[in-house]
């Protein structure tokens, strides 16, 4: 899918947001959560991808120094299969490589296998488990890591 395009995610999106998340998440983020993100956290970057004036995915990470922790990727069920959340996940590390990030992580549920596929195709490799992490089910969290920039012990 090429009919999209990707921009800075602002206000006039979080009603649509709002709504992939709760068809996207067992434990939805509410609209003031995602306004305290875009408004309130100097270390959040959030994105979108629009088809026609519809948000049909965003995807969300805080950068820290050198690092960024991927908080979000959603695409609206409408769109999946599509690609939008490999090319959400691209977005991310090439803004944190513009930002002068060297590492990416996140956290992935066991039962999202989608998900994990996602981001083993992209490089992303399981480095740990966080027990009980996820509060709504209790379950665990796959620690997930990708170096994007090489290091010169790494050359």
């Amino acid at each position: 899918m090429r009919n999209y395009r990707i921009e800075e995610m602002q206000e006039k999106h979080l009603d649509q947001i709002v709504a992939i998340e709760k068809m996207s998440f067992p434990t939805p983020w509410n609209r003031q959560h995602l306004c305290s993100e875009l408004y309130n956290n100097d270390f959040a970057r959030y994105y979108v991808a629009v088809v026609r004036k519809v948000v049909a995915g965003y995807a969300g990470m805080w950068v820290i120094l050198d690092e960024a922790h991927i908080t979000n990727i959603a695409v609206h069920p409408q769109y999946r299969g599509q690609k939008l959340g490999r090319a959400l996940l691209t977005e991310l590390e090439r803004r944190a490589v513009a930002a002068g990030v060297e590492r990416m992580t996140l956290e992935v549920r066991p039962s999202n296998r989608e998900a994990q596929s996602l981001y083993r195709h992209a490089g992303f490799a399981p480095v740990g488990l966080r027990k009980g992490y996820y509060t709504d089910t209790r379950e665990d969290a796959i620690i997930m890591w990708k170096d994007l920039v090489a290091t010169p012990a790494g050359r």
